[in-house]
């Protein structure tokens, strides 16, 4: 119930501030009919089999799921409103022979800081070359590291508008452990900004599908630019989105600022166990 209460708080709050939102109602953006969850490794995983096959950790790249239960693209706005919260579901990140500590500590030095992620909205851009997805808006950065082991709702202070072909995806600046593979390859998959980043410059970074040590290629800035021709069957990224929909066109409030403030995570499930391995 309390998460129906936020929710239905946000909505009024939206409905008297914007003519013509009364009538607005909540859409679960990228649910679909698996529930969000901590994403985990085999029970009987060591340290050394989880470094060669756990692939539960994203990092320094922005991502969408092209395929959830057979569904396609389903965090694409199919109606104009605002997002007023996310939910990710993140991994405990413990493993048979090591412990939270050593494994965050190993991490953070590893991809440079703390795990944290961001909601990012994009717009579509023409191109020959495959997908291209320009950054529209984006929330603040969400702090993880409290909420390792659950399914965590990050509420939006400032609702991030929204309209209708625009794509929900969610930026990685450091590394995050919202990631469940070994999943059905003809049901599930994802794609990243992992192969090109084109600035308002026209600078660029390039890297294959497959390398980890590339230098950041996640989308950070207003208007930046990325190629999504990476994409990993087999494997969701554990998010959804609260959207509340505007009832006609051009009801949606007008987008002013990149960086959208946020509330504190609320859990909604309980704690969660998990293991990680570098990606």
């Amino acid at each position: 119930m309390k998460r129906l209460v936020l929710a239905l708080g946000a909505a009024l709050v939206i409905a008297a501030a914007v003519p013509g939102l009364a009538s607005a109602t909540e859409v679960q953006v990228g649910n679909t009919t698996t529930a969000l969850a901590a994403p985990t490794c085999p029970q009987q995983a060591t340290v050394q089999q989880t470094e060669a096959g756990c692939e539960i950790v994203l990092t320094k790249t922005t991502a969408y799921e092209t395929l959830s239960d057979g569904v396609a693209n389903p965090d694409l706005i199919t109606q104009p409103g605002v997002i007023d919260s996310f939910t990710l579901g993140i991994s405990g990140l413990v493993i048979q022979g090591a412990n939270l500590s050593t494994e965050l500590s190993t991490l953070n030095t590893n991809y440079g800081g703390a795990p944290a992620v961001q909601l990012t909205v994009l717009r579509p851009v023409p191109s020959i070359l495959g997908p291209r997805w320009a950054v529209a808006a984006q929330s603040a950065s969400m702090p993880l590291t409290p909420y390792l082991g659950g399914v965590v709702e990050f509420p939006l202070i400032s609702p991030i508008p929204v309209v209708r072909g625009e794509m929900l995806a969610v930026t990685v600046p450091t590394w995050a452990p919202i990631l469940t593979f070994g999943l059905s390859t003809t049901q599930f998959s994802y794609s990243q900004s992992h192969t090109q980043i084109l600035t308002g410059t026209g600078t660029s970074q390039t890297s294959s599908c497959t390398t980890t040590s590339a230098p950041t290629l996640a989308q950070l800035t207003l208007g930046q630019q990325a190629l999504y021709t990476c994409n990993f069957q087999g494997t969701r990224v554990e998010y959804s989105a609260l959207e509340i929909t505007a009832p006609a066109p051009g009801a949606a409030v007008r987008r002013h600022h990149r960086r959208h403030a946020h509330a504190p995570g609320r859990r909604r499930r309980g704690h969660h166990r998990a293991h990680a391995r570098q990606r």
